[in-house]
């Protein structure tokens, strides 16, 4: 069923390459989420997880139906991110719980900090669905909220957790990079680029 987005858009190509990327976040996402809620420790924290796969999967449908209104098949446009968003999961692999919180909100924060710069440079239909997708459903604060209950009640689990916030820190800087040259390609197909991440100014 096609999003209702407007085709009409500079480049379609360096879009689709755009959000082919973001849709494969999203369904690894969904993946990810299904996994971490399962290692949850309370029933109360599986409950809470246990919805946000359903949200992420519907993000990767808004994403593909816009792909298919460019005149592109999803699976063909997420291909070339397999590679480099797989190798980042399986370098991050948590093995506790608090360790899944943790590189979910380091990773997905930059990896949306990372979109929402791009965001600013393509057409406006291609803008509102990308910060759509990118829309905090609550989980950020449910992790941190988790987080430092745990290391209030047990302290030694911080240097852990902090060793997982920044193996997920580097690998997700890696596997932004994978991202950058197409996204590059869609920031300057644009009519009417803004300075930004590529001229190296700050935020």
């Amino acid at each position: 069923m096609s999003s209702g987005y407007s085709a009409a858009v500079p480049d379609d190509t360096a879009l689709i390459d755009l959000l082919g990327a973001l849709a494969y976040g999203e369904l690894t996402a969904f993946d990810r989420l299904a996994e971490d809620a399962r290692m949850a420790p309370t029933l109360s924290g599986r409950a809470a997880l246990s919805g946000w796969p359903r949200v992420e999967i519907g993000h990767y449908r808004l994403l593909a139906d816009r792909i298919i209104d460019l005149g592109a098949i999803p699976e063909e446009a997420m291909a070339p991110f397999v590679p480099a968003l797989d190798g980042f999961h399986a370098m991050t692999s948590p093995s506790t719980w608090l360790e899944g919180l943790v590189k979910a909100y380091v990773g997905d924060g930059l990896a949306a900090d990372f979109y929402r710069e791009i965001a600013e440079f393509v057409d406006p239909s291609t803008r509102a669905l990308i910060l759509e997708v990118l829309a905090d459903s609550g989980s950020s604060a449910f992790a941190v909220r988790e987080v430092r209950a745990a290391i209030a009640s047990e302290p030694a689990l911080a240097d852990r957790l902090v060793a997982v916030g920044s193996s997920a820190r580097r690998g997700g800087h890696q596997s932004d990079s994978a991202r950058a040259g197409r996204a590059r390609r869609a920031h300057r197909s644009c009519s009417s680029p803004a300075p930004g991440i590529y001229s190296g100014s700050p935020r």
